[in-house]
Parts: structure tokens; sequence; C-alpha cells
């Protein structure tokens, strides 16, 4: 499914939820957020006039991750507290349910439209939490930051307002540059194998075949019968490169090349992507668009396309 730019300039609502708090001191919002992309969209939408703190750093695994003690002393202290919803924060639930009884506690994936979710294969009414992938549904969440922000410091409109359409702005230069780089790739290459299934939005938006090792959650086992039919696609569709994850073990990764270098196909690993979380603090890999900016420019260049190595702002590290 491809975006035109007013797609990116669509006006987003709060919905029906609502503050459960009094107004807010004329300080900072204090804000928790669980995973480095929701935290990063909340700084670039509120700057200075927001204090975020991240649960879930670079290389953390939001499946399974579970809240620390400091966790939850920062979730009571806070304003707000964000979390990405879809069933990806799984381990969290119940405390998110039980917080918000008394906090302002939000989902920030409810208003994506149903119709572009992608169901799960095996739960009925669960959906890919994994919208991050691909820009223009990211900038669904964008407007949902935006209005909650809005809904907590009313009188700050203005600034909210224009520091997301500044976001916005950003995120279809890069929904532009994936729409860009990504068909140079041949069509019989577009085949991406990961750990897990993180990249579903990304294949069927950008026209990819994705197979991951594992479902869309970490917690599902890989077996070795999937392994084996890995190996055999490697072989059979003369696969020349795998990727591993930034937030997943990358056995199951080795695994694979090992099999396939069994049977006389040499699979190199093309690079390493971010997938449930973002690259380290302060770095451009570090923020969701150099998260975004990296996976476009990794995955093209390995599988044969064209793409600037340094990415489409010249920021990428060098040598990743």
């Amino acid at each position: 499914m491809r975006f035109s730019r007013r797609d990116f300039i669509v006006t987003g609502t709060l919905g029906a939820a609502a503050l459960a708090t009094p107004a807010f001191a004329q300080t900072k919002l204090s804000v928790v957020a669980t995973t480095g992309m929701i935290a990063d969209t909340v700084r670039r939408v509120g700057r200075d006039n927001v204090d975020v703190k991240g649960l879930m750093g670079a290389g953390v695994d939001p499946h399974s991750y579970r809240q620390t003690r400091t966790d939850i002393l920062a979730m009571t202290r806070a304003d707000l507290i964000l979390w990405h919803g879809l069933f990806l924060e799984a381990q969290m639930e119940e405390v998110f349910r039980k917080l918000e009884t008394r906090k302002a506690v939000f989902t920030v994936t409810d208003t994506i439209p149903q119709e572009l979710l992608r169901a799960h294969p095996d739960y009925e009414n669960k959906f890919d939490p994994h919208v991050w992938m691909v820009p223009a549904l990211w900038t669904h969440v964008t407007l949902r930051i935006r209005d909650i922000l809005i809904e907590a410091r009313p009188e700050l409109t203005d600034v909210f307002t224009a520091n997301a359409a500044e976001f916005l702005t950003d995120l279809a230069a890069i929904q532009n540059y994936a729409e860009t780089a990504l068909p140079t790739v041949p069509q019989e290459a577009r085949i991406l194998v990961t750990a897990h299934d993180a990249f579903s939005y990304f294949g069927r938006d950008y026209g990819f075949e994705v197979m991951g090792i594992q479902g869309i959650s970490t917690d599902s086992e890989a077996g070795l019968n999937r392994i084996g039919e890995l190996v055999d696609i490697l072989v059979d569709r003369k696969v020349g490169a795998v990727f591993v994850e930034s937030s997943v073990s990358d056995r199951s990764i080795r695994a694979l090349t090992e099999g396939a270098a069994a049977r006389g196909h040499k699979v190199m690993v093309g690079g390493e992507l971010f997938s449930d979380a973002m690259g380290a603090p302060d770095t451009y890999e570090g923020t969701y668009l150099g998260m975004i900016d990296h996976n476009v420019t990794v995955i093209t260049n390995a599988l044969g396309g064209q793409a600037p190595e340094r990415g489409l702002n010249g920021k990428l590290s060098a040598g990743f």
C-alpha cells in the first residue's frame, strides 16, 4: 500500500479517552514511554516542554520485557504513560490496566484505521504490532501523541502542532526514500529473511517477501523444521543475504547460513537490522528516523539495490 503526501497532513484526534488527572502544573510534562520509537516521537513533538523516560533501550525485546521496580516508580510519578498496544508489551499489559484507573495512561496505536493493520495469523482480533516499520503508518501514532500532549497542555496547542508538522515532513521524506531506494533491488532478490516476523508491514508496503524464523512474537520458538524449510528456500531460490536483528539472538540466523553452506550455497549476513528497538542512545540510529534510514539502506544495498552508503541524510554510522 502506498501513501500520498496528503496522508501525512491528515488531522488526528484524541478520541473518547480523556485525561483522568487534574490540570498539570506549568512545568515540563513528565512522560514515560515504553519503546524508544514512542519516546523519540514524544521528544520531537514535545521538545523542551516534555521530560521523557523510555523504559526499553537499545537491544531490548518489548515482547518479553517485564517492568522493573525503577519502571514502576517512574510510572507512578509521571504525568503521562504512553505504551504501544497491539499486544506488543505482552508482559506488561496487566500493569497498564491497573495504572489507568488512577493515571493518564494511553496506547498510541488505537487511532490507526483497522483496515491498515495486518491480522495476526494465529489469534482472532489480534494484529501485528510492528507498525513503526512504515513511516506512513507512524504518522497516525505521531498525530495521536500530538493530541495527547495537547489534551494535557492545551495552552501549548500551537507549539505541539508546529512540532508535529515538522516531524511529519521528516516522516514523508524517509517514506519517499524507502519508496525510491527499495525498488532498485532486483525483483527476484526481494526476499527478506530475518530472525522473527517483524517486517510484515515493510514487506506489504514495499513489495518484499518476508520470512521470519520465529513468528510475530519472539516468544515463539524456532523449530528445526522451520529452519530446515528456510534453508531449502535459501538454496532453491539462491537467496544471497539474510539479516540479524539488534533485539533478537542471532543464533537461528547463524543456523540458516550454516545449513545453506552445508548444501553448497553461500549466504552472507547482510547486516544487522533494528526491528523492535532503535540503535544506541545519542546516535542517529538511536532515533526513529535513523532507525528507518538504517534499515532501508542496509536492506537495499545487501540485496543488490542502490542506496547511498551513509543513508538518506548522510548520517548513518560508517561501516554499518
